[in-house]
């Protein structure tokens, strides 16, 4: 199996094992943009400290940094905190459904950016795993108990935010790509690791910055839940450097559509672990996702 296919099945369940921590852990008393900026603030450590040691036993100091690595990182990180922004406004409107629906498109979207910004086009048996793919997410992603079609519950506001969290996760996505590709190194961990410990200082020193002028007593709130914040932080970094890995090594597109895998990830701890009933619409969401993963990995 192919490194860049280990390192993003990783990155996956590492995700799911994070949105579990939420989920069990649940960070109470922190605002969705608090909980975000914990989830960025907590694995800086980490990453850092991860960087460091890499570095030291690899013993071959700093690699430079391309002059790209300085527009595409600072690019990535501001988009998945634009689209983590978006995301969470989503959970205000009535039609919450209709907006992350649209928000699966960021696959497809991620595919053109890639091509338009990096070059890098996607074969046809890859556009049709992509397509299949988003057939198995949409199964997947319907929210039940809400009356009337999809179609039928479209509004400007849930348009808006869907695409535009889409579009920010592609944008931030292929950001990642360009900055692990700027990194001068044959190690794909060197790259991915280094990109990751600087686009986190980033993302921390830029998101608590704006929380100390807008909402002050949020930071105060993280610092409050750093006994159980940290385990967050430490899945967020094994998630995320398995990302980065798998960006280097990786048209992004690629990368995004086998990470859909998640989805069946989080089925599963759905049921095992929180003894949620799995729906048929579920199983046949799973069954197409695992289709179009399988044709994904025949057509590379």
């Amino acid at each position: 199996m192919e490194p860049w296919i280990l390192f993003t099945l990783s990155a996956a369940a590492f995700q799911t094992l994070r949105f579990a921590l939420h989920k069990i852990l649940s960070l109470g008393g922190l605002s969705s943009t608090g909980s975000s900026f914990a989830r960025f603030a907590y694995a800086m450590p980490f990453a850092w400290a991860g960087a460091t040691l890499w570095l030291w036993l690899q013993g071959t100091g700093l690699p430079p940094l391309g002059r790209a690595f300085w527009i595409y990182a600072p690019v990535g990180a501001l988009a998945q905190i634009l689209a983590t922004i978006c995301v969470v406004a989503l959970f205000e409107t009535r039609n919450f459904a209709v907006g992350i629906t649209f928000k699966k498109t960021e696959v497809i979207q991620t595919a053109l950016l890639a091509f338009i910004v990096l070059g890098e086009a996607v074969s046809p048996g890859g556009w049709a795993a992509i397509l299949i793919g988003l057939a198995g997410v949409l199964l997947l992603s319907e929210t039940p108990g809400i009356a009337g079609r999809w179609w039928q519950r479209i509004g400007p506001r849930e348009v808006a935010l869907g695409l535009g969290s889409g579009f920010f996760f592609a944008i931030s996505a292929v950001g990642y790509r360009g900055a692990t590709l700027a990194v001068a190194s044959d190690d794909p961990v060197t790259r991915a690791i280094l990109s990751l410990a600087l686009v986190t200082l980033m993302q921390t020193a830029a998101l608590g910055l704006w929380l100390r002028l807008r909402t002050p007593g949020t930071l105060s709130a993280v610092w409050a839940v750093r006994a159980r914040g940290v385990w967050l932080g430490a899945a967020s970094m094994a998630g995320s450097v398995s990302w980065f890995s798998a960006f280097t090594l990786q048209n992004a597109a690629y990368v995004q559509a086998l990470g859909q895998v998640e989805l069946i990830f989080s089925v599963a701890v759905s049921a095992l672990f929180f003894r949620e009933s799995v729906t048929r619409r579920e199983i046949a969401g799973i069954a197409v996702l695992t289709l179009s993963i399988l044709v994904l990995i025949l057509a590379l």
